[in-house]
């Protein structure tokens, strides 16, 4: 099981000397992979009221695919997008950032994505939010032909390409797409055209149930998931280690090819504090 972290969106602030500190300390720890969220806008609630989810205009958040290659050139970790929101973007130039990250970091990327929450963001972006999970469908499909094949045609419903593609191929064909969702149809979608899934449940907390709807939707598809991978998530919170290594035993049994440390919401503040934090977990969980 690989362990790494969750990047500290909310709680490191703009400074570039912070993100590289982070890197260079995971690094140096023995961390295999930073994972990071993502969010384009935050709204103003004193003028917009309750946006319908945690984060808001005041909540930085660094943008992932960026902040992952400027890290691919100074550390060897892998890299995963935990999750992207997928349809308010344009899927070619995705297609194309994704691909681009995958050289700069030697083909250690996992592309999340899942359909997101905050409307603000889709309008903001010119995308129909209502129409968010069905564009999700089609982009999966014509993000992986981006990525495979040389001359690509799509006349889809949200997608039009013309005897097009890109130039150079990502070094993974394809990027492995990882899928974020809770929601019985999301687990379905998971099952249907993930190649991994990042799960919001935990071991006897309503993983196990989840799974098997994960494989329903891939007996839909006819697909076989011997060997489907998904990633744990690990809260530091409460700051007790022997909790800690209890959840990585149970993550490690329940299946889980890849654990990622979350020191959000500790009381943790700047860099510093968190890289001191995932250093008393690495001594207690890492080899």
């Amino acid at each position: 099981m690989d362990i790494g972290v969750i990047f500290p969106q909310t709680e490191i602030g703009g400074d570039p000397g912070a993100v590289r500190a982070y890197g260079d300390a995971l690094t140096e720890l023995g961390y295999t992979h930073m994972a990071a969220y993502d969010h384009v806008l935050g709204g103003d609630t004193a003028v917009l009221g309750d946006l319908g989810g945690p984060y808001t205009i005041d909540h930085t958040f660094r943008e992932p695919l960026m902040m992952f290659s400027y890290l691919a050139g100074r550390t060897s970790l892998a890299f995963a997008t935990s999750i992207l929101i997928g349809p308010q973007r344009q899927t070619a130039l995705l297609a194309k950032q994704a691909a681009e990250l995958d050289l700069l970091c030697g083909g250690r990327f996992r592309l999340g994505l899942g359909i997101g929450w905050n409307k603000l963001e889709y309008d903001a972006l010119g995308v129909p939010f209502d129409q968010r999970a069905a564009i999700f469908e089609e982009q999966i499909a014509v993000l992986r032909a981006l990525w495979t094949r040389k001359s690509v045609t799509v006349d889809g419903r949200f997608h039009h390409i013309t005897a097009s593609g890109l130039a150079p191929f990502p070094l993974q064909r394809p990027i492995p797409i990882w899928i974020g969702g809770h929601a019985p149809s999301a687990l379905r979608r998971v099952g249907r055209v993930a190649d991994g899934w990042f799960p919001v449940f935990r071991p006897h907390g309503g993983l196990e149930e989840a799974l098997e709807t994960v494989h329903e939707g891939a007996a839909e598809a006819g697909r076989d998931l011997s060997g489907f991978q998904f990633e744990g998530r690990l809260e530091y919170a409460g700051h007790d280690l022997d909790t800690v290594v209890e959840h990585t035993r149970r993550w490690r049994e329940a299946g889980a090819s890849h654990l990622s440390v979350n020191t959000m919401h500790a009381g943790l503040d700047g860099a510093d504090a968190h890289i001191a934090a995932l250093r008393e977990i690495a001594e207690a969980i890492l080899p």
